[in-house]
């Protein structure tokens, strides 16, 4: 469907702070970069929302006619645990801990995202690089830098220099502080003798004699900084400026902050045209973690195993839950909500089933369908707004279950139109999955076949062999689908 032209789209734009129109650099084109996992461990459900919100925007982008380069880059170089550029990496400590070999930690866990991502019907992005395989850019770009007087050697480390970098460009833009704040506030730490500010960050750091993971520079063997891979790899497959920036709350500082420096000190040009930031996800009102125990794997709560839920719930039903909610905001996670979740994605999914099987009455429609449509479409155009878009879906939902009761009346052309949007916009946009998505074209047969047992029941009533119209009743009840006899004729439902 080509309707970029038709549909003006507004995203809130973290570095301005509002709403713009959505104008791309290249007309029909996107250039769009996540921040992918630090794979040192199971990719945990914060996450999880992170990319599942960057893919609806994805989706969405290619449903409107936008040619989508969307890259996700994979970090298994792994970086230091402060933000500060001191510590331990986190890929290191594992390996060390497992007694396994650093990649052999990089694959465990890289496998396991993709598992995790593929069950949440996470769609692949255009590009995935990793860390270790752009060490060459990376290099590049810190020489870029050096020679624009921004950055410092100092025994075998180059470090970032924001002082002077703020002198003539603004550090802190994107997340709203002020490097005199900063300056103010900072405690003197250890370990900080090489920089000459505590706000100074790696660029490339040298190796201890233990440290594994180390690649010659012309600095001597090390590693690079955290924050220079997203930059290095951003802009080999994007170009110096792209379009869409994407990631966590977390992310903005100091990640996000010293992507754009990098790009400026070393290009003269800022990067990115709209930065946006998905929120957190809570549990139970509290901040999820480990050493709390107020944590989930996304594999516990599929499988149930777990001590906070008393049952499974299935992928489509939680990516349904956190699409209720708009990607920047705070999102609670609770059994309650999941279970909410559970019957508004089933009654979703039995409105798809029979949308197919819906009968037009041939006259006018009681519901305009092309006014809803475009209800749906200035929702999405509103900042990816997907829980005012399920609301309008649900008012669609109502509308099928009318007809379907014979309450209501459908023409042809609106009957064809009202089931292709419903598609595009929940399993194209949404990314839903039909709840027996695996199982072939079952899902779409199974109306049919209730319709056609329906159909011998009522015959059978006809002839009064009420035995023969009971068993078909109660046998389908043992599956799962109630009948429900009307004025209007007979209906189904489909229970979990």
């Amino acid at each position: 469907m080509q309707l970029h032209k038709s549909q003006s789209l507004k995203i809130h734009n973290s570095l301005s702070g509002s709403k713009e129109v959505f104008e791309p650099l290249h007309e029909g084109q996107v250039g769009m970069y996540v921040c992918g996992p630090t794979v040192y461990s199971n990719v945990h459900l914060g996450n999880c929302r992170t990319f599942m919100s960057f893919d609806m925007i994805f989706r969405y982008l290619k449903h409107l006619g936008y040619k989508v380069r969307y890259v996700r880059n994979i970090t298994d170089a792994g970086h230091l645990e402060d933000d500060a550029g001191e510590g331990e990496d986190k890929i290191l400590k594992k390996a060390r801990l497992e007694q396994i070999e650093p990649m052999e930690v990089v694959q465990r866990y890289t496998v396991d995202f993709h598992n995790i991502l593929q069950q949440f019907n996470i769609l692949p992005p255009s590009i995935e690089p990793t860390a270790t395989g752009h060490i060459i850019e990376q290099i590049e770009i810190i020489k870029q830098i050096l020679e624009k007087g921004f950055a410092y050697v100092r025994n075998g480390s180059v470090y970032f220099d924001v002082v002077k970098f703020n002198k003539t460009h603004e550090y802190g833009k994107l997340s709203g502080r002020k490097l005199e704040d900063m300056i103010a506030n900072t405690r003197e730490l250890t370990a900080q003798d090489e920089k000459k500010n505590p706000q100074d960050f790696a660029l490339w750091k040298q190796a201890e004699p233990q440290h594994i993971m180390r690649w010659p520079s012309p600095w001597g063997e090390g590693f690079p900084g955290w924050h220079l891979e997203c930059t290095a790899m951003s802009i080999k497959y994007l170009g110096k400026q792209f379009d869409i920036h994407g990631g966590g709350m977390d992310l903005k500082f100091p990640h996000h902050e010293c992507e754009i420096a990098q790009a400026e000190a070393g290009y003269g040009e800022p990067p990115v045209k709209y930065w946006l930031h998905a929120n957190m996800l809570t549990l139970n009102g509290r901040k999820m973690a480990k050493s709390t125990g107020n944590n989930l794997l996304p594999r516990e709560i599929f499988t149930g195993e777990n001590k906070i839920f008393s049952k499974p719930f299935a992928p489509a039903v939680v990516r349904f839950f956190m699409m209720q909610a708009h990607y920047s905001s705070i999102l609670d996670l609770s059994e309650s909500a999941l279970m909410a979740s559970e019957k508004g994605y089933l009654r979703l999914m039995e409105a798809m089933e029979a949308i197919e099987w819906l009968t037009p009455s041939g006259g006018k429609s009681d519901f305009d369908i092309p006014a809803w449509q475009q209800k749906c479409y200035d929702a999405m155009n509103d900042d990816f707004n997907t829980p005012v878009l399920i609301a309008h879906l649900f008012e669609a939902v109502k509308q099928i279950n009318l007809i379907r009761e014979r309450k209501g009346s459908l023409s042809k052309k609106d009957k064809e139109l009202l089931e292709e949007s419903m598609r595009a916009f929940v399993f194209d946009v949404l990314g839903l999955e039909p709840r027996m998505a695996g199982h072939a074209d079952s899902n779409n047969k199974l109306p049919g076949v209730v319709e056609l047992l329906i159909a011998l029941r009522n015959d059978a009533r006809v002839n009064k062999d009420f035995a023969t119209s009971d068993r078909i009743r109660d046998e389908l009840a043992k599956l799962g689908i109630q009948l429900k006899d009307g004025k209007e004729g007979t209906s189904f439902s489909i229970s979990g």
